[in-house]
């Protein structure tokens, strides 16, 4: 059947001769009931006590009730009845981003809380749970560069890998550039209309065979836009300055030196922006503002789909003037 909560009338104005043709016939059958069956006083009608009124005679008297509700349903029917429902159809058009982390010994300095390493990768996670139609992946750096894991949208997947990185599986050292073209090589086969990389970093380049600004070229004539976070606070840091024979990080405090004007240069070759995070509040910020800046593309298409649900009053329409012809040429034809 039918949800009669999804029901419409293509031609609702004739709805209105329903309630007209019922009062009609209501008058109709009244005054034909009169004359069919005049009325007679008796004075004593104990004589009729215990006769009951024919089957015959009552099917008569009321048949015309089966023609009233077949032209009821012829009615409905003519109102052509439809049942409809919208349907609505999404569909996105997600973002491939690569996250670049350095992971370089000054990246355990403590003027983040607990580190820079682990303030990037916690606000790394809380991006990552932001951008559900995205495809992401996940670079690291220091003296070398590698895929910690390639672009994806198992974001589980990503996250685990996430949460493992740290200091100490690379060599050392800070090689942005080759941490940016590792990143544009994950983005080289992407189909993606936009493409996006998030780098971060708290020092100089002072390693790899691939400078940072020639990697922001390929970055530009590839269309993947770069954004750079320099992370450190202004000023000084609690910083590791050393190692101990044991391998403990020794630390004291050290400027912060940062190449702002490299990153700058890079964001701004790719068409993305440069941002300076001091604290984990401002990073958090930051991926903030890159979020908005990066929109996922959700289209959405509405659907309203009407099925014509005539036939069936059409159908109980027919079955009760066959009924009341039947009856009247069988039963009620000797009926006078």
């Amino acid at each position: 059947m039918f949800n009669l909560s999804h029901i419409t009338f293509a031609n609702r104005w004739v709805l209105w001769l329903i309630p007209v043709m019922v009062v009609l016939s209501i008058v109709w059958w009244y005054f034909m009931q009169r004359r069919q069956y005049p009325t007679l006083t008796f004075s004593d009608t104990s004589p009729f006590k215990g006769f009951q009124n024919p089957l015959k005679g009552v099917l008569k008297k009321y048949s015309p009730l089966l023609r009233l509700l077949s032209l009821v349903f012829l009615l409905i029917a003519i109102a052509r009845p439809e049942s409809s429902y919208d349907e609505s159809k999404v569909t996105t058009e997600g973002i491939d981003i690569v996250l670049a982390i350095d992971l370089s010994t000054s990246m355990m300095a403590h003027d983040f809380k607990p580190n820079r390493i682990e303030a990037a990768k916690q606000t790394a996670l809380e991006f990552i749970d932001g951008r559900p139609n995205d495809r992401i992946g996940l670079v690291v750096f220091a003296g070398e560069s590698f895929t910690q894991c390639p672009v994806t949208i198992d974001h589980a997947i990503v996250k685990n890998q996430l949460r493992a990185i740290k200091n100490g599986l690379l060599e050392d050292g800070t090689a942005i550039g080759m941490g940016l073209a590792t990143a544009l090589q994950r983005l080289k086969e992407s189909e993606s209309k936009t493409k996006v990389i998030i780098l971060m970093t708290d020092g100089v380049n002072n390693r790899g065979i691939i400078d940072p600004a020639t990697a922001a070229d390929i970055a530009m004539q590839m269309g993947v836009r770069v954004y750079t976070i320099g992370i450190g606070t202004n000023g000084q840091a609690y910083t590791p300055v050393a190692m101990d024979a044991q391998g403990n990080l020794i630390y004291d405090w050290a400027p912060v030196e940062i190449d702002e004007a490299l990153l700058q240069d890079v964001s701004k070759k790719t068409g993305g922006q440069y941002f300076r995070a001091t604290d984990n509040k401002k990073l958090k910020s930051i991926f903030d503002q890159i979020d908005k800046l990066e929109k996922t593309k959700i289209n959405v298409s509405a659907f309203s789909h009407k099925t014509e649900k005539f036939y069936l009053f059409a159908l109980i329409a027919a079955i009760l003037l066959m009924l009341e012809w039947i009856l009247r040429y069988t039963v009620l034809r000797s009926i006078p």
